[in-house]
């Protein structure tokens, strides 16, 4: 499914014109402008699934940022801006062919690591529950305790509880189980799969931190399937050779002046793990 169509991000020229019309040659720094700046205005015709590639520095984040902002896309960690972040949009053009759904997010992988960490603090306080309640149960459980009012009711019902149960049990009836039942890298395909839903427009910054090739693999499957059968269009940054390999997605290469269309196996990313692999394979053999 195609929403998004084209995006038009502004040339030098564009922002050299804005700066003089509006006299703050006094700023040095302007962003987000002077971080894409292509000599010609840089047009982006996108896929159900388009990748930005490039090495850090190269813009693509930004492009993604700024492609989110101009949509109204949901986000959920904040990003780099300035005072001169809604001038830049404006400069933008965009071009839709079908109306954006509201269920569409741009995902970072700030996102993935908060999620990661709130989850982290959340078992924390859980192991800390579940010591008190080895105290509790061995309070109530020889506790000589008699009811003198219904304010006691509930103390009651503790003691009972703790005389007829054994101490995991009383702890695994009264308190929720762990929840970090997965490591980090499940966790976070986890969040992948339950924020990219049907029929929507999903921005992915990076999406292979904190996932093992494997992950990347089972994540690759799942963005391809989710373009595929379920109305998604995807556009995401990323270095992965797994991610970078999905089937039919357009590549640009940030890297390249001006910004190209590529394979991605003309990759230099991919270039350097092949010579690197390549390399070691010879060395075995020797």
């Amino acid at each position: 499914m195609i929403y998004l169509e084209k995006f038009v991000f502004p040339c030098k020229d564009d922002e050299f014109n804005f700066f003089a019309e509006v006299k703050r040659e006094c700023y040095t720094t302007f962003y987000p402008f002077q971080v894409i700046a292509p000599h010609e205005k840089l047009e982006l015709d996108f896929e159900p699934i388009t990748i930005l590639y490039g090495g850090n520095g190269s813009g693509k984040t930004t492009a993604l940022n700024v492609i989110a902002e101009k949509l109204k896309l949901k986000r959920v960690s904040v990003f780099n801006q300035s005072n001169f972040f809604e001038d830049y949009l404006k400069l933008c053009i965009c071009r839709l062919e079908e109306f954006v759904p509201e269920s569409s997010e741009i995902i970072t992988s700030d996102d993935v690591f908060d999620y990661a960490l709130n989850i982290r603090h959340l078992n924390q306080g859980i192991d800390h529950k579940r010591e008190e309640m080895f105290g509790e149960y061995l309070d109530s459980k020889f506790a000589k305790f008699q009811m003198k009012s219904m304010d006691d009711y509930e103390k009651l019902k503790q003691v009972n509880q703790a005389k007829s149960k054994t101490q995991s049990r009383y702890v695994r009836d009264n308190l929720i189980s762990n929840i970090r039942t997965k490591s980090n890298g499940e966790n976070a395909y986890k969040y992948f799969i339950e924020k990219i839903t049907e029929n929507g427009v999903f921005l992915l910054d990076e999406p292979e931190n904190s996932l093992s090739p494997e992950m990347q693999l089972k994540l690759k499957s799942f963005i391809e399937e989710s373009a595929r059968y379920f109305g998604c269009q995807i556009i995401m940054a990323t270095h992965s050779p797994f991610l970078l390999s999905i089937e039919g997605a357009k590549i640009y290469d940030f890297d390249s002046d001006p910004v190209e269309i590529k394979h991605w196996y003309e990759l230099k990313n991919i270039k350097t793990y092949y010579n690197f692999f390549s390399k070691l394979d010879l060395e075995l053999y020797k």
